[in-house]
Order: structure tokens, then C-alpha cells, then sequence
């Protein structure tokens, strides 16, 4: 039986207040849900985790519906019949803040959500469709509506969950079961927390304490004014879905709850809705589909959807039903060398992979990690992410320095044992040097937090405008992009911690990272390969390198020049003519988890504005004086390295410009400089 599948468009209405965009002209936004019934015994789907245990209609499909929005040309004929699905990121729109330097929505509709209209003006119609079933509704999320999964007998099925709380600030004494208020919690079975374990620990590798039964509870927190004083006032209210800590979570500490959960949601549909729906508006040729004469597909994620679109390659999603090709091209960005905590029961997509400091022994840290074959020394298995030559997409995966601190991203393009790896002609892997996971296009003043350094300000939003053209000319006319940018063993710019070490810069008052976020070989128990895990995974014993918890992959790092900036990639205008150093690792500050790294936080150390100040405090590196006399010159350097990267076809013409002039006053407000003399 075929899957069946269609578009409910609710709302329809001109976007970015009908303003035209070039050739393409003006366009709007059409609204609504996709509903999608799923025959569970196709082969198509075969392998989602559960989905044999969902509730039947009459038919005996499966039933899920998804928000949609798709902004397309008003015209289509004018449009470059071109499909951009956005992942998003847990629910949040995110192509038009990244792609077009926008302000951030998620209810895209005015002529400042449209930026500097670039996906417009090239013509892409810019597809949203929800894919990840545990999010709740709020904020505009996109929500995608999923069945549970119970027993043949009808009776909740139940297992085992693991979840860790951190608080980052004090006074937090409730959280959602999830961890994450904007996610579903499973159920307890039971309220009893005998029937639970509740830990905590220093650090990850730390022997946990474990914390009495009889002090928290299942419950959840309710505040308001009370009615006899009209002061503020909470009551502690019995709840299967949240946790209680009288005493409040510490910060400085990993909590860690392990739990017996029933009613598993089945998940695992997330990346059937995504290959349905996109296939739909790819090849349907009937007046039902909105965007008919669509000629190519493409996909981009971030983050977590940079890892769900390495999963979904890697499972075969890419071929729909037909066996025809869904995407043409993908474009995974910051995803590390992860895929995702998705296909499993009881999974919890909103999950992070996993850190240093949080969220720890994630299935979405398995083998492969690269998408060339290769053989995982320690298990002596052998796959490939790209290994369907007839449906893989074209991949274009970027990753900045956190990923390889952070996300073992050294192993998107190295064996397990930290050899360089081949990459297949299909993919290509660049490497945004000193720039960190998250680099907001919105020039914004950096903000310290509960970090030892100011965080990473370096942009790179022009970046992504040229790899979605080099992705079209390589799907449209086989035009091959500009070779991978990469740290490698063989030029000696992919590194271990010892060496890196060595090259940093001894800057004055900053600490540096002891160690990359090591990967340990996890066992998941018997029932992995079949989405089933074993909570708490066990740790493999045997530790095969100095100070490891087990057995582990090897995790290695880019190599820094004198400044202590990174050496190889591809090095945006402001990591070539640098006011600082911008690293990919940022140490959390004392009571907050003191020297972890900070979730994917990177950092910004300013120069010395001066040579007297850079003496004074026996920096080593020279100051911004010494470097460039006066605003111009820094202005100048910027535009240069910016003309660079658009000779190597790594940035557009039109964003050498942009560059120069957000350079134009030391590049505030992201830097910090206070320099204003006459030299200036």
C-alpha cells in the first residue's frame, strides 16, 4: 500500500509586505499542515522503530500530521524551481536569519525577516515542515504530531530513561522529566522514587553521589499571587512528568535521573514525514501540490538538524517510496561528527550530542562518523554515511572550531584512529576556522556569562551564501565546488592535544582546555541495532589512551598560529585581519562546572590595543597598533581577505562589500576596542 499525503493549506498572504526581489518577484507565504497516512508493513519504512505498534485506522495506516510554511515566488515560473528545506533547529525557523543576515522569526512575514532577500533573489522557494515529534507547542514552534507506540494488548509499553539536569544559575529546584521545557517528558510509571535514582556528580567521569528517595519528588512547581495577600506564592503539586529538588539543583553539578517511563511516542516518523513531503513537492505534477515543476531539492541543518540530515542519509531516507532520489544536495552544518538520537524508543530528539559538560553517552555518537567507508578499530565493524550511490544526495558539510572541540568533528574526516580520510567525490567538508558554533549574523555586543572568556564573535553568514551556489551549479550542471578545506595529519595541521598545546600562545589570566571532549566506545546493549537501548549504556573497558574512561576514538584538533588563531580552513575576513583570538573552546567560570568546556561556546580574547598595554600585561601578541594604523587599514585587511575568498569561490562578490563596511569601525559592535586617536 502507498503512503498518502497531502498539503492543507490554511493561510495564504503576501510576504515581506509584497515587496519584489529581482527577476523572481514579489512572493508569499502559504501556511497550514501536512497530514501524512503510513502504510507500517511497506518496505519503504520498514525499519521505524515502533511503528508496528501504532495505532491502525480501517485501512491499517498510521496517521501523523506536521506544520507547514513555504515562502515561494508568487510567480513560480519566475522562480529558479529550486526546493530549500530548512531543518530548523528544535522547532525554530532558522534558513532566513543564517542565509539572508534576517532577523530571527519564527512567524516570517515582514521586510525585515526577508534580510537581504538572497534565497528570494536567486528564486528558492524555502520549505518548512516539522519533523521532530517531542516538541510542545509555544513560540511558534513547528510541532509534529506523532503516535505512541503500546503493546499488542494495548498496554503502555514501558523501559528505562536517563536524563541529566544542569542548572546554570541558582535557585532552579523543578525541572520537566525531558530536561527541556519546550519538550515532551515521558510519564513515570510510577510517583514512588524508590522505584527511581536520583545522582549527582562533579564532574563527567566523576563517581556519583547518590541523593535520598525521600528528598525530591515527582512533582512540579505552581506560582502566582496568593489570594489572602496578594503576594507571590508556589505550591509543589504531584506530577508523572516533572521532577522536585526541595533543595534546588546546584549549580556546578550533573544530575543525572534514571526513571521507568511508559507510553514511547514513535519518533522514528520524523524522517519519514521529511522524505514524503519533500518528495511530493518534488515530483508531483497535480494542482494539489504548491510548488508543481519543482527540478531539484536541497536540505540545510545546523546543529541538531545537521545531525538529523546525516541520519537521515545514512539510514536510506533518501530514496522515497519509488526509489528516487529526495534530495539532490545537503547541506549539514556544525553537526560534528553526531547523527541522531531519533529512530530509537523512548528517543529525545531535543537532546543535544553529546559535550564535555552535558549531555553525556548519546547513541547519536555511534560509528560511522565519516562519509567515506572506513573500519572502527575498536569494534572492527565497517560502514559509511554515503553508501547508496544511486540516491545519495551531494554533500556539502561544514563545521567550525567547536565541532572539533566540542564534537569530535576531526572524525568527520578521519578514521577512528585520527588518519586522514579520503573523502568520496560526492562531499565536500570545510573547515570555518576560529569561529564557533553559533555566529549570530546580528553584530551584537559579546556577552560573558557564566564563561572565563567573552564568546566568539566571529561572522560568517557570507560563507553559507556561496556554498548554496556552489551546491546548485555542482546539482544543476555538475560544476564541482572548490576542493575541502580540512585540518590533515599529512600537512600537519590536524593535531593532538600535547602539540596544540605546545603552539598556543601563553596569554596572560586565560586557561586552556586540558583535552578535546573525548569519544568513549558505548555499549547500548543487544537490542541497539534494533532502536531498543539500555539505559545506562555501559562504557567499554580498556582505556587505550592516557587518563580515558574506556575505550576511545581519537579526537584530535586544529593547529594554531601565533596568535593562537587556527591555522587551516577557510578563514573568514575576521580570522584573517584578527582584532583577538577566536577560539572554538570557552572554559566554564568557577561554580559553574570550573574548566569544562561550555556547551559549544567558543571565544574571543582581545589583543593588546596598544604596545605599552601589551607590555605591561606581557602579552605576547602584538596589539592592534602594531597590526593595522588605524581603523582604514583594519577596513582594508577585512576587504582583502574578503576579495580573497571570492577569487577562491568561497564568498560572493556582493558580500565583499558588506564585510568592509561592518569592518568600518573596529567592528564593533562585536569587538572590543577603545581605541579613538588620531591614528584611528
Amino acid at each position: 500500500m502507498t503512503n498518502r499525503i497531502a498539503f492543507r493549506i490554511t493561510d495564504r498572504r503576501p510576504f515581506a509586505d509584497g515587496a519584489s526581489f529581482g527577476d523572481t518577484g514579489p512572493y508569499e507565504r502559504l501556511s497550514g499542515r501536512v497530514h501524512l497516512a503510513i502504510d507500517p508493513l511497506a518496505p519503504a519504512q520498514r525499519d521505524v522503530v515502533d511503528l508496528d505498534k501504532a495505532v491502525r485506522d480501517a485501512d491499517g495506516l498510521v496517521h501523523c500530521q506536521a506544520d507547514c510554511t513555504i515562502l515561494k515566488p508568487v510567480d513560480l515560473a519566475r522562480g529558479n524551481r529550486r526546493l530549500f528545506y530548512d531543518y530548523g533547529n528544535r522547532g525554530h525557523k532558522r534558513a532566513l536569519q543564517f542565509f539572508n543576515d534576517a532577523q530571527h522569526s519564527n512567524d516570517p512575514l515582514t521586510a525585515a525577516h526577508a534580510g537581504n532577500g538572497f534565497l528570494m533573489r536567486r528564486g528558492f522557494s524555502v520549505v518548512w515542515v516539522a519533523w521532530e515529534g517531542d516538541l510542545l507547542p509555544g513560540g511558534g514552534r513547528m510541532v509534529f504530531d506523532v503516535p505512541v507506540a503500546c503493546n499488542d494488548d494495548g498496554s503502555p509499553i514501558t523501559g528505562t530513561v536517563r536524563v541529566e539536569y544542569i542548572a546554570d544559575a541558582p535557585g532552579i529546584a523543578c525541572f520537566p522529566l525531558s530536561g527541556r521545557i519546550a519538550a515532551h517528558s515521558y510519564p513515570t510509571v510510577s510517583r514512588d522514587t524508590t522505584q527511581a535514582k536520583l545522582t549527582r556528580r562533579r564532574y563527567p567521569y566523576d563517581t556519583p553521589e547518590i541523593i535520598p528517595s525521600d528528598q525530591w519528588q515527582f512533582a512540579a512547581t505552581e506560582f502566582g499571587l496568593g489570594g489572602e495577600t496578594g503576594t507571590p506564592e508556589y505550591a509543589v503539586v504531584p506530577s508523572d512528568r516533572h521532577i522536585y529538588l526541595p533543595s534546588n539543583f546546584q549549580p556546578g553539578w550533573i544530575y543525572e535521573l534514571l526513571y521507568t517511563a511508559r507510553d514511547p511516542k514513535v519518533m522514528g516518523l520524523g524522517h519519514v514525514i521529511v522524505r514524503d513531503a519533500v518528495s511530493f513537492l518534488k515530483y508531483e505534477r497535480g494542482d494539489d501540490n504548491p510548488l508543481c515543476g519543482t527540478e531539484k531539492a536541497y536540505a540545510w541543518g545546523r546543529s541538531q538538524t545537521g545531525r538529523c540530515l546525516r541520519d537521515f542519509v545514512y539510514r536510506g531516507f533518501n530514496a522515497d517510496s519509488q526509489g528516487r532520489r529526495v534530495f539532490d544536495g545537503v547541506m549539514p552544518h556544525v553537526a560534528g561528527a553526531g547523527r541522531k538520537w531519533l529512530n530509537h524508543r523512548f528517543a529525545s530528539p531535543i537532546v543535544s550530542g553529546g559535550q564535555q559538560y552535558e549531555d553525556h553517552f548519546n547513541i547519536a555518537d555511534s560509528f560511522p562518523f565519516s562519509y567515506a567507508w572506513s573500519r572502527d578499530h575498536l569494534t572492527g565493524r565497517e560502514d559509511a554515511i554515503l553508501k547508496r550511490p544511486a540516491t545519495d544526495p551531494l554533500v556539502i558539510h561544514t563545521q567550525t572550531a567547536t565541532e572539533y572541540w566540542a564534537r569530535r568533528g576531526s572524525l568527520v574526516h578521519t578514521d577512528t584512529q585520527g588518519n586522514d580520510l579520503t573523502q568520496p567525490g560526492t562531499a565536500r567538508v570545510y573547515f570555518w576556522a576560529s569561529s564557533q558554533h553559533f555566529a549570530d549574523p546580528q553584530p551584537k555586543a559579546p556577552v560573558r556569562g557564566i564563561a572565563q572568556n567573552l564568546p566568539n564573535v566571529v561572522a560568517t553568514s557570507m560563507l553559507f551564501r556561496a556554498m548554496l551556489d556552489a551546491m546548485d551549479r555542482w546539482a544543476t550542471d555538475g560544476t564541482p565546488p572548490p576542493a575541502s578545506r580540512i585540518p590533515t595529519r599529512a600537512e600537519g595541521t590536524l593535531v593532538d592535544i600535547a602539540e596544540w598545546r605546545s603552539r598556543f600562545p601563553s596569554i596572560p589570566g586565560v586557561a586552556t582546555p586540558r583535552a578535546a571532549n573525548p569519544l568513549p566506545l558505548l555499549d547500548f546493549g543487544p537490542d541497539a541495532e534494533h532502536g531498543i537501548l539500555r539505559e545506562p549504556p555501559v562504557l567499554v573497558p580498556g582505556g587505550n589512551a592516557p587518563g580515558a574512561p574506556g575505550k576511545t576514538y581519537t579526537v584530535l584538533v586544529p593547529a594554531v598560529d601565533r596568535d593562537g588563531n587556527d591555522v587551516p580552513g577557510v578563514r573568514a575576513p575576521m580570522v584573517a585581519a584578527p582584532l583577538g583570538t577566536y577560539t572554538g573552546w570557552n572554559p566554564r567560570a568557577h561554580g559553574f562546572g570550573h574548566g569544562m568546556q561550555l556547551r559549544f561556546e567558543g571565544s574571543y580574547i582581545p589583543f593588546s590595543e596598544t604596545p605599552a598595554e601589551a607590555a605591561a600585561t606581557g602579552d605576547p601578541r602584538p596589539s592592534v597598533l602594531e597590526r593595522y594604523d588605524g581603523k582604514p587599514a583594519y577596513v582594508a585587511a577585512i576587504a582583502a581577505a574578503a576579495r580573497d575568498l571570492a577569487a577562491q569561490g568561497l564568498m560572493l562578490e556582493e558580500d565583499v562589500e558588506r564585510c568592509a563596511a561592518a569592518a568600518a569601525d573596529w567592528g564593533r559592535p562585536r569587538h572590543v576596542v577603545a581605541i579613538d586617536n588620531a591614528r584611528s
